[in-house]
C-alpha cells in the first residue's frame, strides 16, 4: 500500500535473478558517487532500500548504508503514468552499483482509487500506447537491465489499477499488462525484466490478476507487519506475513525468482528488533527468494530501519550474518 506520490526477455537475457543483481561497473554516462564507502554483498539474499529521495537522495543512501555496513544492490523508483523515462535516475543507481527496480503505476499519483482515465480498459485498448511506446523506446535505448514493476499490489483495493475497483473487472489487469509488455516487446526493449508484484493475499485472488508465466519473468511480493499499530491489525512474524503468498506465487509461476519488493515492520506490538533477525532468517531459507527491499520511510507509521537502535543494530547483524555475506 505504499505509493511514495508518484518485452518478455530472451531466455538468454533472463538469466537469474542473482545474476541480473550482481554489481556492474557503473557506465560513463552515470554520475559517479565518491562518497560510497561500503560494498555490496555477494550473498544470494539480495538487499534493497526504499528511500524517499530515490537513487539520486546520496546523503540518505550513504547514511543507510553506513549504518548497515552493507551497499544495497536494488534501488527502487517510482513513476506514475504522467511522468517521463527516469534516466537520470537510472544512472544515478547504476552509479551506486545497483539494478532499479521500476515501479510504474498507471494513475496520476495522488488521486486517489477513483479516476475513470486510468481504467485498465483505456491502457489495453492502446489509449496510452504513444507514452508507453516512449518509455519502451527510452529504455531500450538506456540498454542497461532494469526490472520493470507494472501495477504493484494489483490484488488489493487500494490503487485504481486493481481489478474490482475504478470500474475494471477480474481480467482488466491482466489484459493491460500483456499490452503494455507487447508494446515494450515490439521496439525490442530487451533489457527490461517483468516483475509481477502482488500484494500478500488481499482482496482479489493472485490467480485473477496472474498474466500466466509467459508474461513474467520475475514475481514479487508486497507485505508489511503492521503490529498494534492500526486498529484493525495486529503483530505477524515474517513467516506468517509471507508464507501463503509466497507458496501462492510458487504455484503460479513456479521455478521463477521471487523478490519481496516491499517490507518493512512497526515498533508497535512486539519487538522490532527480534522481527527483523526474523526477516533475513526465514528469507534466506527460501532457495527461490532473491533478494527484499525495506521500505525505509517514516510514513502511516515510521517504518525505518533505523526507528530504533534496537531494530537498526538487530537488521545489520542479521544481515552480516546471513550465508554468503
Amino acid at each position: 500500500m505504499r505509493s511514495l506520490g508518484l518485452a518478455r526477455v530472451t531466455a538468454t537475457a533472463a538469466l537469474s535473478l542473482t545474476v541480473l543483481l550482481a554489481a556492474t561497473a557503473p557506465v560513463s554516462s552515470a554520475p559517479m558517487v565518491a562518497e560510497r564507502t561500503q560494498t555490496i554483498s555477494g550473498a544470494h539474499l539480495r538487499l534493497g532500500v526504499i528511500n524517499a529521495g530515490g537513487p539520486a537522495a546520496t546523503a540518505e543512501l550513504n547514511a543507510v548504508e553506513n549504518s548497515l555496513g552493507e551497499r544495497p544492490s536494488i534501488a527502487v523508483i517510482y513513476k506514475d503514468f504522467t511522468q517521463p523515462t527516469p534516466i537520470a535516475e537510472l544512472n544515478a543507481a547504476a552509479a551506486r552499483g545497483a539494478t532499479t527496480l521500476l515501479t510504474w503505476e498507471p494513475w496520476r499519483a495522488g488521486g486517489g482509487v477513483s479516476q475513470p482515465d486510468f481504467q485498465s480498459s483505456d491502457i489495453a485498448g492502446g489509449a496510452y500506447d504513444a507514452y508507453i511506446t516512449d518509455w519502451a523506446r527510452a529504455l531500450a535505448a538506456w540498454g542497461q537491465p532494469v526490472l520493470l514493476r507494472y501495477g504493484h499490489e494489483m490484488n488489493g483495493n487500494w490503487y485504481p489499477w486493481a481489478d474490482r475497483v475504478n470500474g475494471n473487472s477480474d481480467g482488466s489487469y491482466v489484459a493491460a499488462y500483456k499490452h503494455v509488455h507487447d508494446v515494450f516487446a515490439a521496439v525490442g526493449a530487451s533489457n527490461v525484466t517483468w516483475v509481477w508484484n502482488p500484494n500478500v493475499p488481499a482482496n482479489v485472488p493472485m490467480s485473477v490478476v496472474f498474466p500466466g508465466p509467459g508474461y513474467v519473468d520475475v514475481t514479487a511480493l508486497d507485505g508489511y507487519n503492521w503490529g498494534t499499530s492500526q486498529s484493525w491489525s495486529n503483530w505477524q512474524s515474517p513467516e506468517q506475513l509471507f508464507g501463503s503468498g509466497i507458496g501462492e506465487v510458487r504455484a503460479l509461476a513456479p521455478g521463477k525468482p521471487i523478490l519481496i519488493g516491499e517490507v518493512a515492520s512497526a515498533e508497535a506490538g512486539g519487538s522490532k528488533a527480534q522481527w527483523n533477525t526474523q526477516l533475513v532468517q526465514y528469507l534466506s531459507a527460501q532457495p527461490d527468494v532473491t533478494g527484499f527491499l525495506w521500505f525505509d520511510i517514516n510514513k502511516e507509521v515510521d517504518w525505518r530501519i533505523a526507528s530504533s537502535p534496537a531494530s537498526l543494530s538487530a537488521l545489520a547483524s542479521a544481515l552480516a550474518a546471513r550465508p554468503g555475506r
